[in-house]
């Protein structure tokens, strides 16, 4: 499989934009106020790897459907993403304490070492099945037919922003507003499903 460091570059932006405002990038933050950053940005980093093999196992197997309905369904998905981020971004700010308050108290405090890092793997493994940016991630190797690429991307994006949420996420949240950057991410969703329409369309080359 070859590497394409474009698509790299797109995926990493698009899942970074997506992932940032979502519940575990808080989340993230919350477990690294208890426990060792450190300890949880690895527990978090494990989690969404193993999710981002998942998520672009089960886009490999949807590419090999035949293509128009499997373009037709990764547009879909960008146009589904872009909306459920532009609706919801007035209630980003609000949604942050809620999502504080959920995660204050998983695991015991005392956790340190390897089991803080297992309360950190199991909090967000559970908490991103399903999520948003896992059912980009598929429709990204839909859309690109290059699954190292997407998942180099895809993975990147989360471990990074995992880090940012761990070292200096309180910070961060007092500078840049969570319904900003869904804004960003529901436009970025939205481009690539005018992209992928135009695709099918004929008007861009596959």
């Amino acid at each position: 499989m070859e590497l394409d460091l474009i698509t790299v570059a797109i995926v990493f932006g698009a899942i970074f934009l997506v992932e940032l405002p979502d519940k575990t990038f808080i989340a993230t933050l919350v477990l690294a106020t208890r426990f060792r950053p450190l300890f949880v940005w690895i527990g978090v980093v494990l989690a969404f790897l193993v999710q981002t093999v998942v998520a672009v196992t089960v886009g490999g197997l949807l590419a090999q459907l035949p293509k128009r309905p499997v373009e037709i369904f990764a547009a879909g998905m960008f146009l589904l993403g872009g909306i459920l981020l532009l609706r919801g971004a007035g209630k980003a700010d609000e949604e942050e304490q809620e999502t504080e308050e959920e995660f204050a108290h998983k695991g015991p405090a005392s956790a340190v070492g390897l089991k803080a890092i297992a309360v950190s793997f199991s909090v967000l493994f559970l908490a991103e099945w399903g999520d948003l940016s896992q059912l980009l991630t598929a429709s990204m190797v839909l859309r690109f037919h290059q699954p190292l690429s997407v998942f180099l991307g895809a993975f990147l994006a989360l471990a990074t922003v995992s880090a940012l949420g761990a070292i200096i996420g309180r910070a961060l949240l007092t500078r840049v507003r969570l319904s900003t950057i869904r804004r960003f991410g529901g436009g970025v969703c939205l481009l690539l499903a005018l992209l992928s329409v135009l695709q099918i369309a004929g008007v861009l080359g596959a």
